[in-house]
């Protein structure tokens, strides 16, 4: 019941559009796909709060961190209101699981002047990536090109391709889809983005995008194509700048930018996260 009474309290200060990043498996690529996200939404003049609730590992809190000491150089560097919100570390489940949901649903309130509000989760199960999830109007789920990381989204037969049962991150998503149509009977758009795809095109990627698509109505997602694996990313993560920097990155242009520029492109407008853009 407490968790109803927050929402309604809340529900007049919730911004246009709460997005957030999760996936129980790390090393897919959901921080670089964040900041890239809300460089988008900043350079469209949106004002934009960024969360960090894997704030104990931090990666998107230092990707942020890098671009605020770039932005002392480079003023014309935008940056997002951010916050890292650890999770409760109190004694009994009842009081974390409580002290969670308050400090999540304030910290949302205190953001209603925010057009958007990005959420970075981490690559494992806790109770405050559920709650981040269940606020959420969207959740982009990215994982590699990899039956290894489909099998974190559903079990399925490998003879006959029949859905099995819902891997357990499936299931989190369909019961904080269950919550926000109690809440405010909201929907939750559901993205799976492929990413970190290899340059080649395998026999092994043909078969994914396959089945990935033959599951998308059953499971209840869409899907996206995200960025290929490039060591673009990793340098830009250091000054906590994106493709999207290009007047003032140092990393010399290259074919292989240019093709990730636009493989962002294509990535925000399948994603129609913004509205009237």
């Amino acid at each position: 019941m407490l968790k109803y009474i927050y929402w309604f309290t809340l529900k007049s200060f919730m911004p246009k559009r709460i997005i957030v990043f999760g996936n129980q498996k790390g090393g897919t690529g959901k921080s670089t796909l964040a900041m890239h996200l809300v460089v988008s939404l900043l350079q469209k003049n949106k004002k934009v709060a960024t969360i960090d609730v894997d704030a104990r590992q931090g990666t998107f809190s230092r990707y942020i961190e890098n671009r605020e000491i770039t932005k002392r150089e480079n003023p014309g560097v935008l940056t997002p209101y951010h916050t890292p919100l650890f999770e409760s570390e109190a004694d009994s489940v009842l009081e974390m699981k409580k002290e969670n949901l308050e400090n999540f649903s304030n910290l949302i309130k205190s953001l209603d002047t925010f057009d958007y509000i990005v959420v970075d989760t981490p690559g494992n199960d806790n109770n405050l990536s559920r709650i981040a999830h269940s606020f959420a109007d969207v959740i982009i789920t990215p994982m590699n090109e990899s039956f290894i990381d489909l099998d974190l989204l559903v079990r399925i037969n490998d003879s006959t391709e029949t859905t099995l049962k819902p891997s357990s991150y499936a299931e989190m998503v369909w019961n904080q889809k269950k919550e926000r149509a109690i809440r405010d009977k909201g929907n939750i758009d559901w993205i799976v983005l492929v990413n970190r795809m290899s340059n080649v095109v395998s026999k092994n990627r043909t078969e994914l995008d396959r089945v990935l698509s033959a599951l998308a109505r059953r499971i209840g997602f869409r899907l996206a194509k995200g960025f290929k694996e490039r060591v673009i990313f990793r340098e830009l993560f250091l000054s906590g700048l994106t493709l999207l920097d290009r007047d003032i990155s140092a990393t010399q242009t290259s074919l292989s930018h240019i093709a990730a520029r636009q493989e962002l492109n294509d990535l925000l407008k399948s994603l129609n996260i913004t509205e009237n853009d």
